[in-house]
């Protein structure tokens, strides 16, 4: 299955999808609805793509003008693909990938001082992962999330996250067919 990035600088560019049963890439549509919600221009932020698959959030992000982005995947299969799709960001913005358990890889970007601006958690929709990963990012939301920063969480709409996860506050989930998306939005630090 082709996915192309919807909007910015590489528009139209065609990205691949891994083979699989368990495959499901975020669907234009949602992208686009995203993005809408989001800001069509994402200049200078810094992204972390979770459990980013074929990376078309992350990618998507790059385009619209995010200056740095951490891809994080498990899968072998994916991260193949995911290497592959990232070749288009060459020369638009700075990035990388890394393999691994998502909640170790949060861990390490932490205690590296890595901070993100804006994070993309894209779980599989079985065996609830995305609320384990809302709780690691909130464990860590010191070090790993600059202030204001956002969280999107793409769940099954069968799926129901909490509205609060710690200092991590949801604006009203939005429903996209199969899909939920979730808005979470760290506070703004006070110094």
């Amino acid at each position: 299955m082709a996915l192309r990035i919807t909007g910015g600088e590489l528009r139209g560019r065609v990205l691949r999808a891994p083979k699989g049963r368990g495959v499901r890439p975020t669907s234009a549509r949602v992208r686009e609805a995203i993005f809408s919600i989001l800001g069509q221009r994402l200049d200078s932020l810094r992204v972390l793509d979770l459990c980013a698959g074929a990376g078309s959030l992350g990618l998507e992000a790059a385009s619209r003008g995010a200056s740095h982005v951490v891809f994080v995947e498990q899968a072998r299969e994916h991260l193949r693909v995911l290497r592959e799709n990232t070749g288009v960001l060459d020369g638009v913005a700075q990035y990388e990938v890394r393999q691994g358990d998502a909640r170790r890889v949060t861990g390490l970007l932490a205690s590296q001082g890595e901070s993100f601006d804006l994070v993309f958690l894209d779980p599989p929709y079985a065996g609830g992962l995305a609320e384990e990963l809302l709780g690691c990012l909130d464990e860590k939301a010191e070090q790993i999330l600059a202030a204001d920063s956002v969280v999107v969480v793409e769940t099954s709409s069968q799926t129901d996250l909490p509205l609060s996860v710690g200092v991590l506050e949801c604006d009203s989930p939005r429903r996209y067919g199969d899909s939920h998306v979730w808005f979470y939005r760290a506070p703004q630090r006070t110094e």
